[in-house]
C-alpha cells in the first residue's frame, strides 16, 4: 500500500473507522425544507460513502428553530420527527462501512435576520401545505432584502457584538435562553443516537455561537457565561456533561474548535482566541470526557484564515493541529488545506494529526479516497481553492438551491448523472476549442461513446485560464485544465493542436455534431484614444505578449480581474493607478477573494480612483469623468489597460451554424460566465446530445 497511514483503522471513542479520511461538515444545501434528508442530499452522501469514504460528518444540523435556523435547506435534530428520517440516510451511508457523526449546530450572531422568528412559521405552515415551499422560493430574495435593510428581528449571541461580515442587528441572549439553548443541544444528541448514527459533532468552529461564548471578542457578558475561561466555557461544558446524562459514557462526543481566531490578522491584536488559549481549551475539553477534536480555525470576519482563497499554500496551518496534539491524548482531526494524498500521508506520518478531513477536495471529487486506494491519483479532479462553492451556497440559499463545484458538475445531481446513455457508437464530435467548456463536454462524449475531436488553435490546452492562471498565486487553475484534459483523453478524446477550424478542416471530419467551445475575448469599447499603442488589455499583460515595466499604468476596471493584472504589473515594477466607475473596488467580487489580492496590492502603494469612468485616453495622460457630478480630470500615466470584462466569441459558430445542423455553442462563446458555468455548460451538452 503506497500510503500506510492513510488507509489504516482508527478510533475515536468505541468507534472503529476503517481508513483516516474524513469529509468534515460542509453544509451544502440539500435537506428538505422540514430539515430530513432529502433524497438529493442522501445521494450525495452515498456516492462519497461508496467510494471509500471512512467517516462522514454531516452538514450543520440545527438544534433550535426559533433563531438556529441558519439556511432553508439544513438538516435539523430539534424534533422527534427528524429520527427516522435521518436513520434512513445513517442505514444507506453505513451499507459501505462509512460511519456517520451528525455535527450539531446553531448560529448565533453569525446569521440573518430574515431567518429569525420567520423559519419557525415557515416550517409549520410548510409541513402543513407542501405548496408553500414555491412561493418562499419566489419571494426569497426580495425578503432578503429586508434583513439587508434591518427591518427584521435581531440575531443572538452571548454578548450584542454585531459580526462586521453580516452586518446583522445582534441581541445578547437571555439567561433563560441559554439553558433552554443547552438543552437542545442535549436533545439533539440524545435523537443523532437514536437514529443509530455513530457520533455527534458540537460546532464550536468558525465563528458560530458555541465559538461566541468561548471567545472574549464576542462574550462580554458579566455573569457565570463570560469574563474568566471558566465561565465562558460553561455552555460547551454544560452540553457535553448533559450529553454524557442522556446518551452514556460510551456515545461518541466530538467538537470542533477555532484554536486561533486570527484577528491580529485583520488589525485586530490581542483580541479574540489566539494559539496558547486554543490549546487550553482543547485540554479542558479532553478533561470534560470528548473522544475527539475537530482543529479548526477563524469565524467569518476571519474567514480567509479558515476557508482560504485560491492564494493558500496546502498545509500553512497545520502547527495548529500540531500544537494541539502535543497537548491532548484524544484523537485530533484538522483539515489543514489538503490538496494530495501525499501531503496527507506524510501529515498523518509526522503526528500532526490522528484523521485527515477533505472538505472542498470531496466536493470535487467524490472518488477521491477509491481513487488514491487503486493508485490512480492522476484521475483525482482537484480542489482549486476558488471559492465557487461558499459564493454559490450563498446566492442560491433565498432560492433553495444547493451549493455548486467549479470543477464538478455532478454535485448535488448524483443521481440523475451517475449513468451517461452511452449510444455515441464511435460517431465523431468537433468540439473548436480546448478550454474548460470543450474539455468538459468531450469527457462526458467519450463516456458515451462517441468519438471527440477537439480542434484547438494554440499549441495548449485551457482556452482562457492560460490567462486567468497567470496572476500572482493562481497556479492552481493550472491543475483545472490539466485534469479536465487529463479525463477527456482517458475517454478517448483527440486534441490537435495549432489547428484552425475552417468550415472545411470541421467538414473533413464528418461529424455527427460540432460544439463550439471558442470562450470569449476582452472587451474593448470605443473609447476615444483607445487604439493607441500605449493602451493594451488585460489578456495581452497575462499572456506576456505586451510586457510594461517601471511605468505609471492605469488600470480601467477594479473588479476582481483588474486587481490581480494591477497586482501583476505591481509585481513587474510599475506603479498602478486603479479606476473603477462604482463606489469601490472589487464590489461584484467574492469578499474573500477580493481581501485576499488587495491585502498584497496594498504593499505597493496603488492611486485607487472610484466612482469615475475613463472618456478619452491621449498620449501621457488619460481624461476620466465622474459618473454623477460629470465632472472630468486628467491623471498622467504612461500606459493604459483595459481590464472590463470579457465578451462571447461567436463569430465561428455564427459562421459554421448554416452548414451543421447539430451545433451548439457552450460556455462563454454562448454565455459569458465563470469556470463553473463553462464546465456545467459542456457537461451538460454532451450529457443530452441527442
Amino acid at each position: 500500500m503506497t500510503y500506510p497511514h492513510l488507509f489504516s483503522p482508527g478510533t475515536i471513542g468505541n468507534v472503529t473507522i476503517h481508513n483516516r479520511i474524513v469529509m468534515p461538515p460542509m453544509e451544502v444545501g440539500m435537506a428538505n425544507f422540514d430539515g430530513t434528508p432529502s433524497e438529493q442530499l442522501t445521494a450525495y452522501y452515498e456516492e462519497r460513502a461508496r467510494n471509500g469514504l471512512g467517516l462522514l460528518i454531516t452538514g450543520v444540523a440545527r438544534v433550535n428553530e426559533l433563531h438556529g435556523a441558519a439556511h432553508p435547506r439544513q438538516l435539523a435534530m430539534s424534533h422527534d420527527r427528524h429520527i427516522e428520517p435521518f436513520s434512513h440516510m445513517v442505514e444507506r451511508v453505513h451499507r459501505y462501512g462509512t460511519k456517520v457523526f451528525c455535527q450539531l449546530h446553531h448560529p448565533g450572531r453569525q446569521n440573518f435576520g430574515l431567518m429569525i422568528g420567520s423559519w419557525l412559521v415557515s416550517e409549520m405552515i410548510g409541513r402543513l401545505w407542501p405548496g408553500y415551499w414555491k412561493l418562499f422560493v419566489k419571494i426569497g430574495p426580495w425578503a432578503k432584502k429586508l434583513g439587508d435593510r434591518g427591518w427584521t428581528l435581531p440575531v443572538v449571541g452571548p454578548s450584542a457584538v454585531v459580526c462586521t461580515y453580516e452586518n446583522q442587528r445582534t441581541r445578547a441572549l437571555m439567561h433563560f435562553e441559554i439553558k433552554n439553548l443547552v438543552r437542545d443541544f442535549i436533545r439533539a444528541a440524545k435523537r443523532v443516537q437514536r437514529s443509530g448514527a455513530d457520533g455527534v459533532e458540537l460546532h464550536a468552529a468558525h465563528g458560530y455561537l458555541i465559538q461566541q461564548f468561548l471567545s472574549p471578542y464576542t462574550n462580554r457578558r458579566t455573569d457565570e457565561y463570560g469574563g474568566s475561561l471558566d465561565n465562558r466555557m460553561r455552555f460547551l461544558l454544560d452540553i457535553i456533561r448533559g450529553i454524557r446524562v442522556e446518551c452514556g459514557p460510551t456515545f461518541p462526543i466530538m467538537v470542533r474548535v477555532s484554536v486561533d481566531e486570527y484577528y491580529r490578522c485583520i488589525g485586530k491584536p490581542g483580541c479574540g482566541i489566539e494559539l496558547d488559549e486554543g490549546v487550553e481549551i482543547a485540554r479542558r475539553l479532553e478533561q470534560a470526557g470528548i473522544d475527539a477534536i475537530d482543529v479548526s480555525s477563524a469565524g467569518y470576519e476571519t474567514m480567509n484564515y479558515w476557508l482560504e482563497p485560491i492564494s493558500y499554500e496546502p498545509g500553512w496551518r497545520k502547527n495548529l493541529a500540531q500544537t494541539v496534539k502535543n497537548a491532548v491524548t484524544i484523537p485530533v482531526l484538522a483539515a489543514n488545506l489538503i490538496r494530495s494524498a501525499e501531503q496527507a500521508e506524510e501529515q498523518l506520518a509526522q503526528g500532526i494529526q490522528d484523521f485527515v478531513c477533505l472538505g472542498r477536495p470531496y466536493l470535487a471529487d467524490a472518488s477521491w479516497a477509491s481513487k488514491v486506494s487503486q493508485e490512480a491519483e492522476g484521475d483525482i479532479r482537484r480542489c482549486i481553492s476558488c471559492l465557487w462553492c461558499f459564493e454559490s451556497l450563498i446566492a442560491n440559499a433565498v432560492i433553495a438551491q444547493p451549493a455548486e463545484c467549479a470543477v464538478n458538475p455532478r454535485l448535488g445531481r448524483e443521481q440523475e448523472t451517475a449513468i451517461p446513455l452511452k449510444n455515441g457508437e464511435g460517431r465523431i464530435v468537433a468540439i473548436i476549442g480546448a478550454g474548460p467548456a470543450g474539455l468538459a463536454a468531450a469527457e462526458v462524449l467519450g463516456l458515451r461513446g462517441f468519438k471527440p475531436v477537439i480542434l484547438e488553435k494554440n499549441a495548449e490546452v485551457g482556452g482562457q485560464l492560460q490567462v486567468a492562471n497567470k496572476p500572482p498565486k493562481k497556479e492552481k487553475i493550472t491543475w483545472c485544465f490539466n485534469d479536465l484534459a487529463s479525463a477527456a483523453r482517458k475517454n478517448g478524446t483527440e486534441i490537435r493542436f495549432e489547428t484552425t477550424a475552417t468550415r472545411e478542416a470541421v467538414q473533413a471530419l464528418n461529424p455527427y455534431a460540432v460544439i463550439v467551445a471558442t470562450g470569449g475575448v476582452a472587451t474593448r469599447p470605443p473609447i476615444v484614444g483607445a487604439d493607441l499603442p500605449n493602451v493594451s488589455t488585460y489578456t495581452e499583460i497575462l499572456k506576456g505578449s505586451v510586457k510594461v515595466s517601471g511605468k505609471h499604468v492605469a488600470v480601467i476596471g477594479a473588479g476582481l480581474t483588474g486587481l490581480e493584472t494591477a497586482e501583476k504589473l505591481a509585481e513587474d515594477g510599475n506603479q498602478i493607478v486603479l479606476v473603477e466607475m462604482l463606489v469601490k473596488i472589487g464590489q461584484d467580487a467574492l469578499p474573500q477573494c477580493v481581501d485576499d489580492v488587495v491585502s498584497r496590492l496594498a504593499a505597493h502603494n496603488p492611486t485607487i480612483i472610484t466612482s469615475h469612468k475613463l472618456v478619452q485616453v491621449k498620449p501621457g495622460t488619460i481624461v476620466l469623468e465622474h459618473v454623477r457630478s460629470k465632472q472630468r480630470r486628467e491623471q498622467p500615466v504612461d500606459h493604459v489597460v483595459l481590464a472590463l470584462g470579457v465578451q462571447s466569441n461567436d463569430v465561428l459558430a455564427q459562421q459554421l451554424r448554416p452548414y451543421f445542423p447539430k451545433l451548439y455553442t457552450v460556455g462563454d462563446a454562448r454565455k459569458v460566465g465563470r469556470i463553473a458555468h463553462a464546465i456545467r455548460d459542456g457537461f451538460d451538452t454532451a450529457w443530452n446530445l441527442q
